[in-house]
């Protein structure tokens, strides 16, 4: 029997046979020519005290429903207008209940740099979130075994987008780093299990060189949560669940943002 991760990849590439069917790779990269150029968030990524990158996430494998989010643009401007760095937009449908058409009703909407997040394993995945306006793409250490992570990252970075790279423990950790991975994210959630370990950031961040972005990820409930994570050494925090139930994002994005490392900023470095 294979793990959670397993499955939705299954699901994930059952999902994409058909869209390729539909939509050829020549169609999709003869659409890149008039997307405008990808947003690089690494300059705020880098910058002093918390980056959010904040999710549009209508439910979730573990959770189930979370939130009924009929216009992802406006739930996205609200998240902008809070100081988001960056907006995540699920486009998995299986699981997450989202679509390629979420993300881009989101571009449409913000101005900040926007995430394709789902379970990418091919290179059409790449083309078709640049072709629909994406500036930063996941990728997941643990659903792309031998050198499919390499080959997706370099694809990723020739098409423009910034890639997360997704880790959960130590092994994918060294694998990320080798790559030469700029931005790592660290997810405390085992998605072959579904269980969520807070203190996976505080052990996995000292393996990763200072010169990359370290991303804490799932399990992240407000500022107390972000706080510990920005003083374990994280620069970005990625919020989903506790964003779509709370009735007030913006102030819940903006409660979140521009904390600061005190040690960091004590040794004239926020990491």
């Amino acid at each position: 029997m294979g793990t959670v991760l397993d499955e939705i990849v299954a699901g994930v590439r059952e999902d994409l046979a058909r869209r390729q069917a539909e939509v050829s790779e020549t169609d999709l990269r003869a659409v890149l020519a008039d997307v405008a150029p990808p947003r690089d968030p690494m300059p705020h990524f880098r910058g002093p005290g918390s980056s959010v990158i904040s999710e549009v996430k209508r439910k979730s494998p573990s959770k189930g429903a979370l939130a009924d989010i009929p216009d992802p643009a406006a739930l996205a401007a609200e998240y902008a207008a809070g100081g988001a760095a960056a907006i995540s937009v699920l486009t998995e449908q299986r699981r997450f209940n989202g679509t390629l058409d979420d993300l881009r009703a989101v571009r449409a909407a913000v101005d900040v740099p926007v995430l394709r997040k789902d379970f990418i394993v091919t290179e059409y995945q790449l083309l078709e979130a640049r072709a629909a306006g994406a500036d930063l793409a996941l990728l997941i250490v643990a659903s792309l075994p031998g050198d499919q992570l390499d080959r997706l990252h370099d694809a990723a970075r020739e098409l423009g987008l910034t890639v997360l790279v997704e880790v959960h423990d130590e092994h994918e950790t060294e694998r990320a780093v080798e790559l030469g991975a700029e931005l790592i994210g660290v997810n405390a959630r085992n998605l072959k299990t579904l269980a969520v370990d807070p203190d996976t950031f505080g052990r996995l961040a000292p393996m990763v060189p200072d010169d990359r972005v370290l991303v804490a990820e799932s399990g992240i409930s407000g500022p107390a949560d972000v706080q510990r994570y920005v003083d374990e050494g994280a620069c970005v925090v990625l919020v989903g669940e506790a964003l779509v139930k709370d009735g007030a994002p913006r102030e819940a994005v903006a409660a979140m943002t521009g904390l600061r490392q005190q040690q960091g900023l004590q040794q004239g470095s926020t990491r």
